[in-house]
């Protein structure tokens, strides 16, 4: 890949996120509260300030939040911060910082997608290479079905029933939470199980909701490339058919496929965010949830603005791996 491919593809990359973040900073605003009124108005309620005290308090904060400059000063300090990696603080949880926040919910939302989308990608892929594979075992092809009937339900919806059903009326597992409560988090064995036995419901969900996905995509170019001519080729040179299996037929059907999951990171991160949300673990989707509901926007800003270089950041390096997986491309 040529030096002039790779500095467009970061210039491309860098205008993402001034993009993502100016639309980041301008939605927020749309709405008519005022996060830190809405903040002391609450407390306001039940710890009895006047009127006066409340207006001051107030003033103060937007003074030090620099809420109270014009809507494009607080623009250009806003991009200026984020060029110097500055993403202010928390306006509900102050004095911590938005990467005090991230730093502390990341390794949790990593743990789960990252485990998830690895088992997703490589099950469905194969599933989906032996559904259309003429010399697959009738028993291999019958697997990939109920993979495919589930592809229509939304992790949430799967969250929801493997809960009822597995973690309420079987107590087979954990209902939710991060580990079990009055357990000191250490690095134990014990607690490493603990933690584990807590995050299959949520895996199974994003799972089950994303392997049809890659089944139905692989089965299409699996069926597309048995007729092409090197694998027929291979075929009549006598080969194993599972080296031609592996050799011919996977591997030229897995660059579209790893195009689809460069594609699919933004959705895989929603869903674990929603799927997070749900069984109630510290991720990454627990404090934005929170962050919305008091209108905390520094940590909406950071939250959304670090999800979307992280996803641009993969679509990018996917594309940096093409020349890898593929040595007939050069661009």
């Amino acid at each position: 890949m040529s030096v002039r491919r790779v500095i467009q593809r970061l210039l491309f990359l860098v205008l993402v996120i001034w993009s993502a973040s100016t639309i980041t900073f301008f939605i927020p605003r749309i709405s008519p509260k005022n996060p830190i009124r809405e903040r002391f108005a609450t407390l306001a309620r039940t710890g009895g300030f006047s009127p006066g005290d409340l207006e001051a308090i107030i003033a103060s904060y937007n003074e030090k939040f620099g809420l109270d400059k014009p809507l494009m000063q607080q623009y250009f300090d806003y991009i200026g911060g984020i060029a110097r990696l500055d993403l202010g603080v928390s306006l509900n949880l102050y004095p911590k910082t938005v990467w005090d926040l991230i730093l502390e919910s990341l390794p949790w939302t990593i743990g789960l997608l990252l485990v998830t989308t690895a088992i997703s990608f490589v099950l469905g892929n194969l599933l989906g290479a032996a559904a259309a594979w003429p010399r697959a075992p009738g028993w291999l092809r019958a697997i990939a079905t109920p993979f495919v009937l589930l592809q229509g339900v939304p992790p949430v919806l799967l969250g929801i029933f493997l809960l009822f059903f597995i973690g309420f009326k079987l107590k087979l597992l954990p209902l939710g939470s991060a580990y079990s409560t009055g357990v000191v988090p250490d690095w134990s064995l014990s607690f490493m199980l603990d933690v584990l036995s807590h995050q299959i419901l949520p895996a199974l969900s994003l799972i089950l909701g994303s392997v049809g996905g890659w089944v139905l995509s692989m089965r299409g170019m699996g069926v597309t490339i048995q007729g092409e001519d090197y694998v027929n080729f291979a075929e009549h040179k006598g080969l194993e058919g599972t080296t031609i299996f592996r050799d011919y037929y996977l591997r030229n059907a897995m660059l579209p496929q790893v195009t689809g999951l460069a594609l699919a990171f933004g959705l895989v991160i929603t869903n674990g965010i929603v799927v997070e949300t749900l069984y109630g673990l510290p991720g990454l989707g627990q404090v934005l949830i929170a962050a919305i509901q008091s209108n905390d926007f520094l940590v909406i800003y950071g939250i959304v603005l670090f999800i979307t270089i992280a996803v641009a950041s993969l679509m990018v390096i996917v594309e940096f791996m093409y020349p890898l997986l593929d040595p007939r491309i050069r661009e």
